[in-house]
């Protein structure tokens, strides 16, 4: 039951404003009487919330509580947060960061920059590995990296992703060799993006940090001018973050 409890959760968080009974039922796959029973527990301990008047299920603050526990518990929001600020004056440009979960990037972080257009990257929502700036430094410098390369699902998200696995390995053998990754149109078409790891003592990521713009406004070669900058805040991360 705690399985199912659980995939009712993450179901409901794509529902930022609710949904009915009958649809999450139709969502999650079990019964209409299993979902409201696995609702009234949730509900019970602050999981998930009612709406009575729309009779619309959405999540509730408990996560929400937990989430900044794990937030300040691994350094996101009191460490993190001033050093990303800094970082976008310094580019004009969003930075984003990300931790490595499986085999999906989890955004931790998102500091919006001066710019009417910009890419943002929502805390809590999950992107992928491969065709990803942030996803390619936390698999290169990730200590399951060859299980990753064997076993990551390499979807086409856009015509310039990766999907060769023979091409992926050496794309992560370059991203380790050069200490920061690329990711050129590859998630979205008309969307760059630079990334570099926060490296922890041993030399694996316990993050990473990215800056990315539209591909109209922002060469690839200026783009890439903003690596040393990146990485100047990745290496004042790595010294601080927890383990």
């Amino acid at each position: 039951m705690v399985g199912k409890a659980l995939h009712v959760l993450s179901v409901l968080g794509g529902y930022p404003d609710g949904i009915g009974l009958s649809e999450l039922a139709r969502r999650v796959g079990y019964p209409v009487s299993t979902t409201h029973r696995l609702l009234s527990s949730l509900q019970e301990h602050g999981f998930a919330r009612s709406d009575p008047g729309s009779k619309r299920y959405a999540l509730g603050l408990r996560l929400f509580e937990l989430g900044q526990q794990v937030s300040h518990a691994r350094g996101f929001a009191g460490v993190a947060l001033p050093v990303l600020r800094a970082l976008t004056e310094q580019t004009g440009e969003p930075t984003l960061m990300a931790v490595l979960d499986g085999h999906d990037q989890v955004y931790v972080h998102s500091v919006h920059g001066p710019q009417q257009i910009q890419i943002r990257g929502e805390p809590g929502k999950r992107g992928p590995l491969h065709c990803t700036s942030m996803g390619k430094c936390l698999v290169a410098f990730s200590p399951e990296r060859d299980q990753l390369l064997a076993s990551l699902d390499l979807v086409a998200h856009a015509p310039r992703t990766i999907t060769s696995r023979e091409e992926f390995a050496g794309e992560i053998e370059s991203v380790r060799a050069r200490g920061y990754a690329v990711a050129d149109e590859e998630h979205e078409p008309g969307i760059r993006a630079v990334g570099v790891p926060v490296l922890g003592p041993d030399g694996t990521a316990v993050a990473a940090l990215s800056t990315a713009a539209p591909a109209y406004r922002m060469p690839l070669a200026e783009l890439e001018a903003f690596v040393p900058a990146l990485q100047a805040a990745a290496r004042e991360l790595g010294a601080v973050l927890p383990r």
